[in-house]
């Protein structure tokens, strides 16, 4: 009988035949399941010299293919504990403490500037590249202490601080923050990401017993549960954020939880290529903590541990074990597959392992040399991210990152000065750039190519999204009578029950009829029988883009052949020939460019406001919003009042896609969470900023979640009433890249865009009473019968339209008013025009827009 170190009781062993199968496995290079991974965790004596021979070979295989054979590395580093305060109680821990022995050791809540600068400087002094920054999760929800000192330092929470703090540190002493704040939402990524070039947190173990049961290691500790922790892990990935990770082994864990959990991080690291280093790090008994009298792990745990996360991590793995740990053991471990040593500090201790002094480098150097490596310094962030560049760097960090990099092989420059650089925003950002008429030549010219060149590593993994997409997309059985469903819809569609919904939703045939009379029937009551429309103009104002939707052929990198970027003249120019088009409103979006400062949406709305006071101002959709406010460090509620008074006047509610994450993940790397765009929509309505609310559909999606979208903007429309319509998307699936991989859906069928029209009206009643279609999307056939379904508004004349025309859709970038009126007359229909938040046109800019109607002049040349 074995136990696994400290684990829940004594277990079977593996048999001689599961370990010798398992092992020739291993050397054969075949890949491991959990069971077998269990197994070789279990060898021992010659058997795991055999595991660590064959894992040490994956891994020089790894180190030969990216240019360092030989190579093992570390990162000269101050660790810099800004907090030790926390609200989580982890059993083994002694680095967290409590306010009172803070305050009688003579120590403040935090770290003060002036002491982590000290620190910083000295490591700058002694050559030091890397500033560790650890503390505690979250320590303002538990401890008043923590939250007074916040306040009394003016940070609204303590991600404020550590963002704060990093920039001083880059502009002042040099050094390369590292930031290890715990558990981070989406929202807190996008907050740090452009004050650190590389993050960590330990996912420890997915041992979900090890928190959930009393008495076990992480009971008590909200932080740990490993749901939260794996969340946080692809936040991360989507974030593009080089990210470490790793396990905790000896804290109670059975082998199957320990293979488990390395078959976690596998999969975060295959799904987003982001994980830079895993660390195993071996459990050592503290004083003072309730684990006190558990035993350490053994060292052949920590040996076979480490050849088994080579086998399963590949030899593209950066694999870490802290050398302050094994009592000068290091040829073992660089014999199991190990090729980094972590951070060594030559200035401060380990504050989480502070018994464990850091070995000496020339010590460490020595005892590498012995087992056939040259150690080499690198910096925080590792050299495949520093070779990769955008987006997994942010351009604030480059000037700071280069500085101290080796351009060869992204490794530390070792005599590198480490001195203080500028933290700033990209100069000139609205220069023109690329392929600025795309808006005009998307239709006579068409894109360059179907696809990025990048097209295999932006979006992440296809055979894992492939995998994560399955579920979402398998239809569901509806037992519900239809027909009773359709009785419910005519005489009050408010009191739909979900059943009942979902079997309209898969109405076909006569049902499907009847149930767009009924939503048309709903319409003529709410809204009466005209077709409203507006003239407006679409600018987007760059398809620069890092962001990796995997539904969006729009953007672009900045060296594709269709990027561009306009300049402030630019777009104030053509919100100018709008105005003299007769258009009301400008619809102003654009893609996630790394070089916009998040100031940068003020300067376009004062720009068209300068140039055309009277321009309703349409812009910013919720992943731009956040995209401001996480530059400029304001919070959404602070950035969106800055935006209203630069001239903003309401919001697109875009970048909804489907409020659901299971589908958003799977559409999306690394835009906002579903409640985050709430968050940003219901903050809007709240300053008195209208939006529109939008759901794009056929993709990765099934009616089951059309509905709990529809239920949320009901829900959101309720509390807060800001919604001025609700835009049906139809997925164009041409171009689209989750199309091109073979995952979606050709977009939706005429029966879904009847469906969804028609339920949107019935769902949404009498809450948001205006329902549009898209004849961009749709054609002016397609458009005309989703008016006969239940939709009273057609949208705008555009006059540009860039980014449907990206994705492969043949309706073109332009309908005049007589086209529109058309449409309403196809539909049998009266048409009239609207302003953005549906009140009446003037009649001077009604006669704007007869005198030029269909004569829309040419825009903007080609720049040299």
């Amino acid at each position: 009988m074995t136990t696994s170190g400290t684990g829940p009781g004594p277990i079977p062993g593996p048999t001689e035949n599961s370990l010798r199968r398992a092992l020739k496995r291993a050397r054969d290079g075949v890949a491991l399941d959990v069971a077998e991974a269990a197994v070789l965790l279990q060898a021992r004596g010659e058997a795991l010299e055999d595991l660590a021979a064959s894992a040490a070979r994956v891994r020089d295989a790894g180190l030969e293919a990216a240019g360092r054979p030989g190579v093992i590395t570390y990162s000269k580093s101050v660790f810099i504990p800004l907090t030790r305060l926390c609200r989580d109680k982890c059993h083994y821990c002694t680095f967290v403490t409590v306010p009172g022995k803070l305050r009688r050791a003579g120590h403040g809540m935090f770290m003060s500037p002036d002491e982590v600068l000290d620190v910083a400087r000295r490591g700058a002094a002694l050559g030091c590249k890397e500033a560790l920054i650890t503390l505690g999760d979250k320590p303002e929800e538990r401890w008043p202490e923590a939250r007074e000192w916040l306040d009394a330092h003016g940070y609204d929470d303590t991600i404020a601080y550590v963002r704060a703090i990093s920039v001083r540190i880059l502009e002042e002493t040099g050094l390369l923050p590292h930031l290890n704040p715990g558990v981070m939402s989406w929202t807190d990524f996008q907050r740090l990401k452009p004050v650190a070039p590389s993050m960590g947190m330990m996912l420890e173990t997915t041992a979900t017993r090890l928190w959930s049961e009393p008495g076990g290691p992480h009971h008590g500790s909200p932080d740990k549960e490993p749901a939260v922790r794996l969340r946080v892990l692809e936040d991360a990935g989507r974030s593009s954020v080089p990210f470490t990770s790793g396990i905790l082994i000896g804290i109670g864990e059975t082998y199957e939880e320990r293979a488990q959990s390395l078959f976690a991080l596998r999969k975060v690291s295959r799904a987003y290529h982001g994980i830079q280093e895993l660390i195993i790090q071996n459990f050592r008994a503290k004083p003072d903590t309730a684990m006190r009298k558990m035993p350490d792990a053994e060292l052949d745990e920590l040996v076979a541990t480490v050849a088994v996360a080579r086998h399963i991590m590949g030899p593209s793995a950066c694999l870490q074990a802290p050398p302050n740990l094994v009592d000068s053991e290091y040829g073992r471990l660089i014999g199991a597959g190990v090729d980094d040593w972590g951070g060594v500090s030559p200035l401060t201790i380990d504050h989480v392992n502070p018994e464990r002094p850091w070995p000496q480098i020339d010590e460490l150097a020595e005892k590498s040399a012995a087992a056939g490596f040259e150690l080499r310094e690198r910096l925080c962030v590792y050299p495949e991210f520093v070779g990769r560049g955008e987006p997994w760097l942010d351009p604030r960090l480059l000037p700071h990152v280069r500085a101290l990099a080796d351009p060869q092989t992204g490794l530390a420059v070792p005599d590198a000065v480490v001195e203080g650089h500028p933290w700033q925003e990209p100069e000139e950002v609205f220069v023109p750039s690329g392929r600025t008429d795309l808006h005009r030549t998307i239709d006579t010219e068409g894109r360059t190519s179907d696809r990025r060149d990048d097209f295999d590593e932006v979006y992440g993994d296809w055979a894992a999204l492939r995998e994560a997409a399955a579920p979402g997309m398998a239809p569901e059985r509806i037992d519900t009578d239809v027909r009773q469903a359709l009785a419910t819809a005519a005489d009050d569609p408010t009191k739909l029950t979900d059943g009942e919904a979902l079997a309209l939703l898969h109405a076909d045939g006569p049902a499907l009829d009847a149930l767009t009379r009924i939503a048309d029937d709903v319409r003529r009551s709410a809204v009466g029988d005209d077709v409203t429309y507006i003239v407006t103009r679409n600018i987007n104002f760059t398809n620069v883009c890092y962001t990796g939707c995997r539904f969006c052929a729009f953007a672009q990198r900045r060296t594709d052949a269709d990027a561009y970027t306009l300049s402030l003249d630019q777009v104030a120019d053509r919100a100018q020939q709008a105005w003299e088009l007769g258009a009301v409103e400008v619809c102003m979006q654009g893609g996630i460019h790394p070089d916009l400062p998040g100031t940068a949406y003020f300067d376009i709305a004062k720009a068209v406001k300068e140039r055309v006071p009277g321009m309703h101002v349409h812009a910013f959709s919720p992943m731009e919003v956040v995209n401001g406010a996480t530059r400029t460090g304001l919070s959404i509620r602070e950035w969106l009042a800055a935006a209203k008074e630069a001239g903003l006047d309401s919001i697109p509610g875009t970048a909804a896609e489907i409020l659901d994450d299971e589908v958003r993940w799977v559409l999306t790397k690394g835009k906002l969470p579903a409640a985050t765009w709430i968050e940003v929509v219901t903050t809007a309505h709240e300053l008195g900023i209208r939006s529109s609310s939008t759901m794009m559909y056929g993709h990765v999606d099934q009616p089951r979640h059309w509905l709990g979208h529809l239920r949320t903007l009901a829900g959101i429309q309720q509390r807060s009433g800001g919604f001025t319509e609700f835009v049906t998307l139809p997925f164009i699936h041409t171009n689209a890249p989750v199309y091109l991989a073979g995952i979606s859906r050709p977009g939706p069928t005429v029966r879904d865009n009847r469906a969804v029209t028609a339920m949107a009206r019935l769902l949404l009643h009498p809450y948001i009473p205006n329902i549009q279609t898209s004849w961009v999307k749709l054609g002016t056939e397609g458009a005309a019968e989703m008016l006969r379904s239940g939709a009273n508004d057609l949208g705008g004349t555009l006059m540009e339209e860039t980014i449907s025309r990206m994705a492969g859709s043949s309706y073109g970038s332009y309908k005049s008013v007589k086209d529109l009126v058309a449409v309403a007359d196809a539909a049998g229909r009266p048409a009239r025009p609207r302003t953005t938040l549906y009140g009446e046109v003037p009649e001077e800019r009604q006669r704007a827009a007869a005198e030029s109607d269909g004569h829309l002049p040419q825009l903007l040349p080609v720049l040299d």
